[in-house]
């Protein structure tokens, strides 16, 4: 049987991973994952959650639980969780200043749609969280989220992120179209369109200057200077931190 190797590249390559390897540090700190929960502020789910995708991301079990107890039992990290923190470690001495020259550059994603955003609210809704945002120069986005993903990303009021969304998750018609239940709806106007055989390839300005790209019906007949509506339903935003 192949042996498991460590892949750092990949525990260590998204923005994301600073509140998992928070968690990851407490428990080795202290002992227990219920108390790095507590102490890191999330739930003791979302902080399984938190390890589980690291030790995924990093293709080796990064925690081992010793069984019994209300409160789960003691942890410790294995040696490869060791070896993620001290890396983790050494790359925030530098990430910081390399960084701070790149602003909106340092995140690469092949979502073509990235708007500068501010966290307005957050509704709880069962296991899910709504999460409503404003938009750089007017308009409002939302995005549904699980509730431990809220937590992990240390969501609250005013704070600024970024909200993703694939071009093809984007529909774009005539103005007018109505408003679907769970569904985001901007109006714009088109300023590029690129004719398809399976879908007119739309680019939009939207209020305050940002630019959206979506798709409409094949033969659309839209034309730039169109005035248009984009539907992007909520649990299709994905909402992301800056470094």
């Amino acid at each position: 049987m192949p042996r498991a190797r460590l892949h750092l590249d990949q525990a260590l390559g998204h923005a994301a991973t600073d509140k998992r390897l928070e968690i990851l540090r407490r428990v080795g700190e202290c002992g227990s994952i219920s108390q790095a929960a507590r102490e890191a502020g999330v739930s003791y789910k979302a902080a399984w959650q938190a390890l589980d995708m690291l030790s995924n991301l990093a293709g080796l079990p990064l925690v081992e639980r010793a069984v019994g107890g209300a409160g789960g039992g003691g942890a410790h990290l294995t040696p490869a969780g060791e070896q993620v923190l001290r890396a983790g470690a050494a790359m925030a001495c530098t990430r910081e200043k390399v960084l701070s020259g790149l602003g909106g550059l340092a995140l690469r994603t092949s979502m073509r749609n990235q708007l500068p955003a501010t966290v307005a609210q957050l509704e709880a809704r069962g296991p899910l969280v709504r999460v409503e945002l404003a938009l750089a120069g007017g308009g409002t986005l939302a995005a549904r989220i699980t509730s431990e993903s809220a937590e992990l990303l240390g969501l609250e009021a005013d704070l600024p992120v970024l909200a993703l969304c694939k071009a093809t998750s984007v529909t774009v018609a005539r103005a007018g179209a109505r408003k679907a239940a769970g569904a985001n709806r901007l109006e714009g106007r088109a300023t590029r369109v690129a004719r398809g055989d399976a879908g007119d390839e739309v680019s939009v300005q939207v209020p305050g200057g940002l630019a959206m790209v979506g798709f409409a019906a094949a033969r659309s007949g839209l034309r730039a200077g169109s005035v248009v509506t984009l539907r992007v339903d909520e649990s299709a935003v994905v909402i992301a931190l800056g470094d």
